[in-house]
């Protein structure tokens, strides 16, 4: 008799595996700022960086360990990730937001992430880099709500 797991029984990979663990979460931060740091279309967030991307990658590579269900290495290292807390020195509006997003997508698109991860991740991103932002809508005077 075969024994094949039943529904219930089977245990649920996290994105982090689907994506390919430490190895496929580093080459999706690293190709993500191998974009930033090359895109013209990527100019204004790429220019609220420092000159070496080195230190960004890390700390990009240690919070989505621990978002996409692997190792929480940023929260090891340094605790709660006060995400936007972090940001507010750095002008995030909508154009800043969208770069960041669309360098993203293009870098789950070259690592070859399958399309529905893909599609779930950059709904869950979309809403956290909605989030970050700390300027106003074009044409308004008042930074948007969030949550």
């Amino acid at each position: 008799m075969s024994e094949n797991p039943s529904p219930q029984t089977e245990v649920k990979r996290s994105v982090y595996d689907m994506i390919g663990g430490e190895t496929g979460v580093q080459a999706l931060v690293h190709r993500f700022y191998e974009l930033m740091d090359t895109l013209p279309e990527a100019w204004e967030i790429r220019k609220l960086h420092p000159e070496s991307l080195a230190g960004a990658e890390e700390m990009l590579f240690m919070y989505l360990s621990g978002y996409l269900g692997g190792p929480n290495l940023y929260i090891e290292k340094f605790g709660h990730p006060r995400l936007r807390a972090r940001h507010l020195p750095f002008p995030i509006g909508v154009r800043e937001r969208d770069q960041w997003l669309n360098c993203m997508r293009q870098a789950l698109h070259d690592t070859q992430v399958i399309a529905p991860v893909q599609e779930a991740l950059m709904k869950a991103l979309s809403d956290l880099a909605d989030f970050m932002r700390n300027q106003p809508e074009p044409g308004t005077t008042q930074e948007q709500p969030h949550g």
